[in-house]
Formats: C-alpha cells, sequence, structure tokens
C-alpha cells in the first residue's frame, strides 16, 4: 500500500523537536570538547579533532536509545581497528596515498570478517582521517594521531549518549527504546 504524503509528516513533533535538540548539543558539544582535549596534546589539529567529534556523535546518533547504544559500541570497535592498523602502517612504512588505501581495504576487511560490516565504512574513514593528519604533521608520532582520533571519536560518542539519555529520558518519559 502506498504512503499518502501527509502521511509521512505525521511523526510526534515533541519527539522531532528532541531528536533536533540532540543534534545540536552533540554537534556543539562534540566540537568542543573534541577540538579542546586534542589541542592538549596537539594544537594545530585542534579543528580535526572537534570536526571528528562531531561527526562521530552524530553518526551513531539513532532513532531509539537501544539503537544508540550498539552503534556506539560497534563504532567504538571499528574506530579502534581502523585507528589502530593505520598507525601500525605509518610507523612501519610512511605515509602514501596506494598504503592509506591498502589499510582502508584490510580494515573493511577485518570489520567485516568480524561481523561488524556496518561500521566497517567509518572505520576505514578513520584510516583515512589518522592517515592525512599524520602526513599533514609529520613531526607528530603515527601512534598519537591514531589515540588522537580514537579519543575524539569516544569523546563524541560520549556527547552522543549524554544527549540521547539526557534528553529522552529525563524530558520525554516514554522514550523509544
Amino acid at each position: 500500500m502506498a504512503r499518502r504524503i501527509p502521511e509521512l509528516f505525521r511523526k510526534p513533533r515533541r519527539m522531532t523537536l528532541i531528536i533536533a535538540a540532540e543534534g545540536v548539543l552533540i554537534t556543539l558539544g562534540g566540537y568542543f570538547l573534541g577540538s579542546r582535549f586534542t589541542a592538549i596534546f596537539h594544537g594545530p589539529s585542534a579543528q580535526l579533532g572537534g570536526v571528528w567529534a562531531a561527526i562521530s556523535g552524530l553518526v551513531v546518533l539513532q532513532s531509539t536509545i537501544r539503537e544508540t547504544l550498539k552503534s556506539s559500541l560497534l563504532r567504538t570497535i571499528g574506530t579502534s581497528i581502523g585507528a589502530s592498523l593505520c598507525a601500525v602502517y605509518l610507523a612501519l612504512f610512511g605515509y602514501s596515498v596506494p598504503g592509506m588505501a591498502l589499510c582502508a581495504g584490510l580494515t573493511l576487511a577485518i570489520c567485516y570478517m568480524l561481523d561488524i560490516f556496518e561500521y566497517a565504512r567509518l572505520a576505514a574513514a578513520t584510516v583515512i582521517i589518522v592517515a592525512v593528519a599524520n602526513q599533514q604533521s609529520p613531526g607528530v608520532s603515527p601512534f598519537l594521531d591514531a589515540f588522537l582520533r580514537f579519543s575524539e571519536a569516544t569523546i563524541g560518542i560520549g556527547v552522543c549518549l549524554i544527549s540521547v539519555y539526557s534528553l529522552r529520558v529525563f524530558v520525554r518519559r516514554n522514550a523509544p527504546t
């Protein structure tokens, strides 16, 4: 049965506003905390840290609390795989575009084998972010770059979880779980 156009816009208005507020909080909180954390270790990449934290928080936001938790766990695992693999590669061979592509492909394969392919794309994106950030700052250890990108993603995920719990559980008692 085809849905009529007006039915597409019949989502509960209160929940729509809550999700919009979550997006605003995740973006602002993730960017602020991610950039401040990164500035402690490497000031020139602080802005990248804020952007990566905000993106990570927004990516794990789902329509229910349960799905957000699942997404957060898988995103954390994928990020750790991508960041670790890229750090080891960069420490051994240095930056190159073919090497970065190889690491991204290997990360996708590992995530597929671990049955977390849903977040393999983001793990591969982590590889690219770590590699490019390290190439732009050659004096910084690849392990520090990987640690920073993993930490920023975790900060964004934490901001997302706090936003979801505070707005859906404390503001709206009958939140979908």
